[in-house]
């Protein structure tokens, strides 16, 4: 068992939740303390939505479930109907939730970028792509085809994602970025690598890719994603001694 408190305390420090922005409806870290004050597993999860809270619930508490898309992206909300049914099977079954969004993509060991390349076997990696004053993303050097890299981020990700191939056939400068970076494909082709990854993007975004002449491969939101929270849940659980697990919930997407 371990105090809810001391567990955000690190997860803010070391995810450096004040030094990253994000979007307003992002409000990184604790989104819900629980009654006990106590956990005693964490689950990893992509979205606090309805079904993986009550999925969360049934489990043998007092439970922290981290996740990357938090409870407040619709903004603010009348406590009625799944909202209601949300806070209400958390709070009952003293639950506590934390969110991590832009922190959880950029973390230079935890984050959905990094681990992601890590999975691709990329072991040198630099931070890439300018974004309100950080680097949202990393970037390789490869010397691959565009087969054999599709078939590397394939295994990574554990099913097929969609290829654009709008640039060459030997690879050479990849840069990744995870979950909806596609409709920044120009911005993403004007830094020079041939290859971008990313989760989806805007249908704009292939013919736009095309013109560029940039490879893009799109590996799903949901699956770029899961990345991010099952590492911090490994390394949160292991500083703690405490028992973790993912929860998958796919959306398709």
């Amino acid at each position: 068992m371990a105090q809810l408190s001391l567990l955000t305390k690190q997860l803010d420090a070391e995810l450096n939740l004040r030094g990253v922005p994000d979007y307003s409806g992002a409000m990184n870290g604790l989104q819900l303390q629980n009654r006990s004050g106590t956990v005693r597993r964490i689950v990893a999860a992509v979205d606090a939505c309805l079904p993986v809270v009550q999925a969360v619930a049934a489990m043998e508490g007092p439970v922290l479930l981290l996740v990357h898309h938090g409870m407040f992206w619709s903004g603010a909300q009348c406590v009625t109907g799944p909202v209601f049914e949300k806070l209400h099977a958390a709070m009952q079954a003293d639950l506590a939730i934390y969110s991590a969004h832009i922190p959880l993509d950029v973390h230079p060991r935890l984050g959905n970028n990094a681990v992601l390349a890590k999975a691709m076997g990329f072991v040198r990696t630099q931070p890439f792509f300018d974004w309100k004053g950080i680097k949202l993303g990393v970037r390789a050097q490869v010397n691959m085809t565009r087969e054999a890299l599709t078939k590397k981020l394939t295994a990574a990700l554990g099913g097929a994602g969609h290829v654009c191939p709008g640039g060459p056939a030997k690879v050479k400068d990849v840069g990744i970025i995870t979950g909806g970076a596609g409709s920044e494909i120009a911005a993403i082709a004007a830094t020079g690598v041939d290859t971008f990854i990313t989760g989806e993007g805007p249908h704009w975004s292939y013919t736009a890719a095309e013109e560029l002449g940039v490879n893009l491969l799109y590996g799903g939101h949901y699956a770029t994603e899961t990345f991010g929270v099952k590492a911090a849940a490994a390394w949160l659980a292991a500083k703690h001694r405490l028992p973790w697990e993912f929860l998958d919930h796919p959306t398709g997407l």
